[in-house]
């Protein structure tokens, strides 16, 4: 045990030591049964004499402190103390909500964690594992992950690019963060309406001004607002789910050139799309000039590897590289060499190939069940790519209450609301089916069908 013990005042040293024990022993920083450090080791760490440090432990001894074991040594006595008597007792005014046994969870940030390729991973990790890196990356990510991240979105989203245009970090708002950081204050930045909440959060934290720009049915419209910067996601708009059609992105393109302005496309779970041809991505159709193009492994592999990278316009490379090279690295060195010895290997994209098959039977499954449990009242919007759905409730079934009779049944499905600046309409609820089984999906459903359709207003 390593023991702290300063000498201050003109109180003898063995009584200074004997208080600050007392004190450690009543804040419960030392534990019953715990052992201290021996008379003559206390004595030479603190450079007193061995019977200063006996006194004080004598003194312990007699109050009843510690205790004392022949040829063992002095441990701390097992009691309890009237805190009541230390200090005022403080009553917690936190408000006690009812907690509810959740068996299915619609997450859709989850994945299917039995699919992951575990083994394979776990080879990659030993051979990466040693002692030749265990020192950091550059701040801008190894350049290994970066040329594969560079191939990768080459050959799947036709967005060319060179490795020094990419930049590894871990997660969205990590690289949202680096970038309003880069722009600066004064900058504005237009977010979808609704779109991603811990979007709008980051870029308020960071001090930029937002503006919440429409979404139609082709997904973010084009902006009125004098703004620098426009987020948006139009592989699969968060959270309601259209695709953004050729024609919308051309129009998003043609404002930006003119407005001299930046689009960062999140191409947010456009690996994973089930319905109508592929349409080509922002940063593809714009070859990088206006567009900042951000991805993300948190849904192809696993949430917790936390890798997403950001692609920039050469002509921004040589400025971010220069603001940034105080930087460090955010993401582990072994994960990074990991994941691109990972796709180098091709088994990314084997990986990708059995996940579209696994997900696409799920999203069936879902839509199928919905279809014989619900009637048309529960309408399903955005099924056409990603790993969620939204199901907008009926008039008579607000938000909140839809949400609490899926607890009392251990459903949990997740507000859409909060997904808004400015309010919406309609009672919408996010449903993502990524972790659940085929079994799980259909009993959870079978289970909302008993509590939803039932439910009138009193």
């Amino acid at each position: 045990m390593e023991l702290s013990i300063s000498f201050t005042g003109d109180a003898s040293k063995y009584v200074q030591i004997y208080e600050e024990l007392k004190q450690a022993i009543l804040r419960k920083q030392l534990l019953a049964n715990e052992q201290l450090p021996s008379k003559r080791n206390l004595a030479k760490t603190l450079d007193v004499s061995v019977h200063t440090i006996k006194e004080a432990y004598e003194q312990l001894l007699a109050e009843g402190y510690i205790y004392s074991k022949e040829r063992s040594g002095y441990f701390i006595a097992p009691f309890e103390f009237e805190w009541g008597q230390q200090r005022k007792q403080h009553i917690s005014t936190a408000i006690t909500s009812t907690t509810y046994n959740i068996k299915f969870d619609f997450n859709n940030g989850h994945v299917d964690k039995e699919a992951f390729p575990l083994s394979i991973w776990h080879k990659l990790l030993k051979k990466h594992f040693n002692v030749d890196n265990l020192t950091t990356s550059p701040w801008q990510g190894e350049s290994i992950l970066r040329t594969e991240i560079a191939r990768y979105v080459e050959r799947s989203r036709g967005v060319t690019c060179e490795a020094s245009q990419v930049f590894v970090y871990s997660g969205t708002q990590n690289q949202l963060q680096a970038l309003c950081h880069f722009f600066g204050q004064k900058s504005h930045v237009g977010l979808e309406e609704p779109g991603f909440k811990r979007v709008r959060a980051t870029s308020q934290q960071c001090g930029l001004t937002t503006h919440a720009i429409p979404v139609d049915n082709l997904g973010v419209t084009i902006p009125k607002e004098s703004i620098h910067m426009l987020y948006t996601t139009p592989a699969h708009q968060f959270p309601l789910g259209m695709v953004m059609p050729v024609e919308r992105r051309a129009e998003l393109l043609q404002w930006a050139t003119s407005d001299m302005a930046y689009i960062i496309e999140d191409d947010y779970d456009s690996e994973f799309r089930y319905k109508g041809l592929p349409i080509p991505s922002l940063a593809k159709m714009d070859q990088l000039q206006r567009v900042i193009y951000f991805g993300t492994f948190s849904k192809t592999l696993i949430p917790s590897l936390r890798i997403s990278y950001m692609i920039l316009p050469k002509s921004l490379v040589e400025e971010f590289m220069l603001f940034n090279q105080e930087q460090k690295s955010v993401v582990s060195k072994i994960d990074q060499l990991v994941l691109a010895d990972f796709i180098a290997q091709g088994f990314f994209d084997k990986h990708l190939a059995k996940m579209r098959t696994i997900y696409r039977k799920k999203q069936q499954a879902l839509l199928a069940a919905i279809n014989a449990n619900f009637s048309k009242e529960f309408e399903v919007i955005g099924e056409k790519s990603g790993l969620h759905i939204v199901m907008k409730l009926p008039k008579r079934l607000a938000e909140q209450e839809a949400i609490k009779l899926a607890e009392e049944v251990g459903i949990k499905v997740y507000p859409c609301s909060t997904s808004y600046q400015h309010g919406s309409k309609h009672a919408k609820v996010i449903m993502g089916y990524g972790g659940l089984t085929l079994e799980q999906i259909n009993e959870a459903i079978e289970l909302l069908a008993t509590v939803w359709p039932s439910y009138t207003t009193s």
